[in-house]
């Protein structure tokens, strides 16, 4: 039971690749932090149009059963200043999410002009570098809010539905930490690793999207499961 106690009082839950208003629906009631919108090429890529849609929508829902509205996250590789202004216009994001080496300089024109945070990706692999990555990440601190830990895919990037090693969580966590940053940790999580993963490097956020699917699409029941594993409901 303290695991349960410690993992409700500090983690918090997104729940990415949300692709329609079915989802969207399926969510209400749920101690749901944030949700993500993909605007990356992927399976799971909506348009802005589609994501402003759902965000109306997941406001409606939570503001009908008197709950927080969980916060939007926009999911970002390689992207234009006119794609993301593009995607501000017609669906308002509280979170940019980037998974590719953009400039610094880059990440703050996002937050200045659009008023968000901004969380920095990091993809981990079995050769990775921490310090190296660590030492590359040091010119971000002031204007990221948040680093996430996704397993690294030599096509894709990220959002593989794998793990990696885990053991290295604790080298990030300690150095976002000492830099006032949260740490959320992606790839391969489901309802049966998640609470171990939690109660052995306690991360100030997971991330999930496969891993409440089934067959391709988002899984309400999965999405429930997992959710009060995290919350310990």
């Amino acid at each position: 039971m303290e695991n349960d106690v410690e993992i409700k009082t500090t983690t918090s839950v997104k729940i990415c690749g949300i692709m329609n208003l079915d989802t969207v629906r399926a969510l209400a009631e749920l101690p749901i932090d944030q949700v993500g919108f993909i605007f990356a090429p992927s399976k799971r890529q909506v348009t802005p149009k589609q994501a402003g849609e759902m965000i109306a929508l997941l406001k409606n829902v939570y503001a009908e059963h008197d709950l927080t509205t969980p916060q939007t996250v926009g999911v970002f590789v390689n992207p234009t200043q006119e794609l993301i202004s593009e995607t501000m216009a017609k669906a308002k994001l509280d979170i940019i999410q980037l998974h590719s080496p953009e400039p610094v300089e880059f990440c703050q024109w996002i937050k200045e002009t659009f008023d968000v945070k901004i969380y920095k990706v990091i993809s981990v692999s079995e050769s990775s570098q921490i310090q190296q990555q660590l030492r590359l990440l040091q010119s971000y601190v002031g204007v990221v809010d948040a680093i996430l830990l996704d397993t690294y895919d030599p096509i894709v990037g990220g959002g593989t539905g794998k793990t990696f090693a885990w053991h290295c969580i604790k080298e990030y966590l300690a150095w976002t930490k000492q830099r006032g940053l949260q740490l959320i940790v992606a790839g391969g999580l489901d309802e049966e690793n998640v609470s171990q993963l939690i109660a052995d490097y306690h991360p100030d956020g997971v991330d999930i999207s496969s891993g409440v699917e089934t067959d391709g699409s988002k899984d309400p029941l999965k999405i429930k499961r997992f959710v009060e594993r995290v919350k310990g409901l």
